[in-house]
């Protein structure tokens, strides 16, 4: 055999370039994903819209609860959005507060009790759904 180099060196490097594109292959459909979910996390972290206070939280909450409470919903589709967007937003300013709301785990058949439950946690932790200065107070 003629050439300056040993036949076992020269399998290896055969073995190397028969095997590297299959290898960088492999290696990029594992850590790809994961580095542009990591970016993705970090750029929709990064982007945010901040935290809502909890003082525009709660006015939005008093106005949707004088709205629910009003019954002034012409149709239907308008009323459960109506409840929707109150039980969206009860469920917010739990979350805000630090307060267990049932209402985020009710069955649609418990839905209205567990509103109950929910608006009676937030009362004890001393949000005032219902000021008597009729909405602007402060919580």
């Amino acid at each position: 055999m003629t050439g300056d180099r040993p036949v076992l060196m020269g399998l290896l490097l055969y073995l190397l370039v028969a095997a590297a594109p299959t290898l960088l292959f492999w290696l990029a459909l594992r850590l790809l994903p994961a580095a542009v979910e990591r970016i993705d996390d970090w750029w929709a972290r990064r982007h945010a819209p901040p935290p809502p206070r909890l003082e525009s939280a709660v006015a939005n909450l008093r106005r949707l609860r004088r709205e629910v409470r009003g019954g002034a919903a012409p149709t239907q589709v308008r009323r459960l959005a109506l409840y929707s967007a109150y039980d969206a937003t009860l469920i917010q300013v739990c979350g805000i507060v630090g307060v267990d709301a049932p209402l985020g785990s009710a069955s649609e058949s418990d839905r209205a009790f567990a509103r109950l439950l929910t608006e009676a946690e937030l009362e004890e932790a001393g949000i005032a759904l219902d000021p008597p200065s009729g909405g602007t107070a402060a919580a």
